[in-house]
């Protein structure tokens, strides 16, 4: 499997999985209300076939990712120190990280080939939690992906995700680190702000 398909299917197979495993009670409930959710987001993935589609179902498919993500901490993490230097822009890195995100998976929607999600394990501990799973189907070997959650309120949601042993904030957090060798953390929400509007 080339290293494009496999990096497409995973971000396609990440939505489809963590609708289900954020859920307020997941815990014993896997093969119930888990299952029914990412069915219901699978039935969206699989009205894809065109950038008419994605369109179509952006609001659907964004409502999924702002309910299941914490993107606030994974923002934070993402920039480690210098978040302290944001000074009151917080909000503004947040944001236009969210919509990074987003577009980043919405821009490979088209992708899914009917790829599933079998639960392997997950343990939870206070307000933490992790549910390792793997993506099965299309070309190539199933791909492990570990969720990481935190208690957020009542609900479980995701602020990272370990796939194939690499890090998505940490991966995030490298590249953030050596656009900032250079660069200013204004310019850096520029470029994610130009990045999201496909630019």
């Amino acid at each position: 499997m080339s290293t494009q398909y496999r990096y497409l299917k995973l971000r396609v197979a990440y939505i489809g999985a963590l609708a289900g495993i954020c859920s307020n009670r997941w815990r014993g409930q896997r093969e119930g209300a888990t299952a029914r959710t990412i069915d219901s987001v699978v039935e969206v993935l699989r009205t894809i076939r065109s950038q008419e589609d994605i369109e179509r179902n952006r609001k659907s498919l964004r409502q999924i990712l702002l309910t299941r993500f914490d993107f606030a901490a994974m923002a934070q993490t993402s920039l480690g120190k210098r978040w302290n230097d944001l000074k009151g822009e917080e909000g503004e890195f947040v944001s236009a990280f969210t919509d990074f995100v987003e577009h980043s998976y919405m821009s490979t929607l088209g992708s899914y080939q009917g790829e599933k999600v079998v639960y392997d394990s997950d343990w939870a501990n206070g307000e933490s939690a992790e549910v390792d799973t793997r993506v099965v189907g299309g070309q190539g070997s199933p791909i492990k992906i570990g969720y990481k959650l935190h208690l957020k309120g009542e609900q479980w949601m995701v602020y990272d995700a370990v796939i194939d042993d690499v890090s998505v904030v940490g991966n995030y957090r490298a590249q953030f680190a050596r656009i900032l060798h250079t660069a200013s953390l204004e310019e850096l929400i520029q470029n994610l702000r130009a990045k999201a509007s496909g630019r």
